[in-house]
């Protein structure tokens, strides 16, 4: 039986095109290149077992890696219950020229809990549905065939753990679960001491980038690098590490400022005796400053920039969280820079390494929120704080659903581990632990450790709700109403990190045609554009006037029931005028 689409799903354009032969063939890790490694994409076996099951019961049929079980793309579209457990197998083979290396096998994503086996032998376990791991799986191999066997459990919304808008019965502005292998799976050769990992910090004021090396396997300690950057094939620095886990500052002569308008990247090779690996840098730098006003600004580059943009779910209506392509993902993207927009949120979700080295080549700046987990605080909470604010505290755990101090603890790890994930890419401009009081806990003791762990970023502690005065900026969502004109804070800025909303219902294009969610409601893409304009003149305009340092609007795309996008969910509308918004966009902080 050949692997098709499951019918029945809205699908995009990009779904014709796609085949077990081609599903994300791109290198997954582009800030961390090497030149050898092996794609583990494509068809593989699945079964669906009771949680208890041990074992891999025979296969029930295949499904296509890196689409999630529930998607129609998988081939498989069925959902996971917290009572079950999906297991993946296939086989590989090791290439001849890898003997004498360590073998690593990557993993993109596996939302939940991923138990990892190499011919029977177990490598690992991970906990976490959004972020990258890897296994040392070299002493688990065997000459031949390798049997690769991933056991998946996922609690989806009956637990604590970060799920972003995942629920086992959508509604409203929440959507379809998403479990098992979501992104890439892949091989790697590494030799016995290797770069594991970069982390770069750009230092715009000095002129300079620190590179701090993380190293891998055995001796690192005593093995020498070279770092070299790279301006268009031209070098423009050149310096030595006399160890893998070092720290080298490298001067930038001139340096060429990373910019919505100008996205400049500067290449970087670290190199050793056995190992290379080849990345890459933006000179940026994001801050607070003060206007000619004396108003607290969002500033880029030590100048005052006012950002705007859509807030991105990042669903698909047939890959869930995984979109059909790279190109697919790409089109979003090229669609947000066509409406003259310089920034985006990516909403409560983690996407592949490859949609952020996208941004930064594309000159999109990214709030990056962490997504949220425990429990929301309901819809009569919700529409009391949109219409009147909140002073409540979050100290109190059982209200956030966090009594359990590993529900605490796990989100702490996880928002560390996503912070050094993107810690490399320039676009991310700022963090967003929690938003709308979802599982919301000490926002401010968190707003504190994010400054201490990165100082090259900002902080939105409590988007929409509940302010704690921590944190760079002072955080509203707006629906329902006319826009306020709040004046920013003496030491944070004012941002708008949710409005809009605005819907159109087109036939032919929706997801469920019974049932649409939407703040504020049009009958025509006319209408819908008339609207949009005079909110943005009449309403936000006076707003940036006054103070108002960033605008999110909600949203880039319509995303299952909710149908408030720029596009239709299949990505095949323009709901509204594009060229007029471009326009007013372009002009809005004048």
């Amino acid at each position: 039986m050949t692997w098709q689409p499951v019918p029945g799903n809205l699908l995009t354009r990009w779904a014709k095109d796609l085949t077990p032969e081609n599903a994300w063939r791109a290198y997954p890790r582009p800030q961390l290149i090497r030149s050898e490694w092996q794609n583990l994409n494509g068809l593989w076996e699945y079964a669906i077992t009771p949680k208890e099951g041990s074992d891999f019961p025979g296969t029930q049929g295949q499904i296509l890696v890196p689409f999630p079980l529930e998607s129609a793309l998988s081939g498989v579209k069925r959902a996971l219950s917290p009572e079950e457990r999906l297991w993946y197998r296939r086989t590989f083979r090791v290439e001849q020229a890898w003997q004498g290396k360590r073998i690593l096998l990557h993993f993109g994503a596996v939302d939940w809990e991923a138990e990892v086996r190499i011919n029977g032998q177990a490598v690992g376990i991970h906990r976490g549905g959004f972020l990258p791991f890897w296994f040392d799986i070299t002493p688990a191999l065997q000459a031949g065939d390798n049997e690769l066997l991933v056991a998946v459990a996922d609690p989806t919304d009956s637990s604590w753990q970060a799920r972003g808008k995942q629920v086992r019965a959508p509604k409203s502005i929440w959507y379809t679960a998403v479990s098992g292998i979501w992104q890439t799976v892949w091989l790697e050769p590494v030799p016995q001491a290797f770069i594991a990992g970069l982390k770069l910090t750009p230092d715009v004021d000095a002129g300079a980038v620190r590179v701090q090396v993380q190293a891998g396997g055995t001796s690192g300690s005593r093995v020498v690098a070279r770092v070299r950057a790279y301006d268009a094939g031209e070098l423009v620095a050149d310096g030595t590490l006399d160890s893998l886990s070092g720290e080298i500052t490298l001067p930038i002569s001139d340096p060429k400022l990373w910019s919505p308008e100008s996205p400049h990247l500067y290449d970087l090779i670290v190199e050793t005796k056995d190992d290379r690996v080849k990345s890459y840098f933006g000179m940026r730098k994001f801050s607070l400053g003060k206007d000619t006003q004396g108003r607290v600004r969002l500033c880029l580059n030590n100048q005052p920039l006012f950002q705007f943009g859509p807030l991105d779910q990042g669903y698909w209506p047939d890959g869930l969280y995984t979109p059909p392509s790279e190109a697919a993902m790409c089109f979003d993207l090229d669609m947000i820079k066509k409406l003259g927009c310089n920034m985006l949120r990516k909403h409560v979700k983690v996407e592949p390494a490859r949609y952020y080295y996208e941004c930064d080549r594309r000159g999109l700046i990214v709030w990056q929120d962490m997504p949220n987990g425990a429990k929301a605080v309901g819809d009569a909470t919700s529409l009391l704080a949109i219409w009147f604010g909140s002073r409540h505290r979050d100290g109190n755990y059982a209200y956030a659903g966090r009594e359990e101090a590993a529900s605490r603890d796990d989100f702490r790890g996880e928002l560390k581990e996503l912070v050094e994930h993107l810690y490399h890419f320039p676009c991310i401009g700022m963090w967003v632990p929690f938003n709308e009081g979802w599982g919301q806990f000490d926002s401010h003791a968190a707003a504190d450790w994010l400054k201490t762990c990165d100082p090259t970023r900002l902080v939105d502690a409590a988007s929409g709700w509940f302010d704690q005065g921590g944190g760079d900026c002072k955080s509203l969502h707006v629906y329902f109403k006319k826009l306020p004109v709040d004046r920013p804070e003496k030491e944070r800025a004012l941002v708008l990190s949710e409005f809009g909303g605005y819907s159109l219902k087109l036939p032919g294009h929706l997801w469920n045609p019974a049932v649409e969610f939407g703040y504020r409601k049009f009958r025509s893409p006319q209408e819908l554009t008339t609207a949009y304009l005079e909110l943005l003149e009449k309403e936000l305009k006076p707003w940036i006037g006054r103070g108002l340092s960033a605008a999110v609007y909600t949203q880039t795309t319509d995303v299952e029931i909710e149908i408030n996008g720029y596009l239709s969910y299949d990505r095949e509308v323009e709901k509204m005028d594009f060229d007029r918004l471009k326009e007013m966009h372009a002009h809005l902080a004048e």
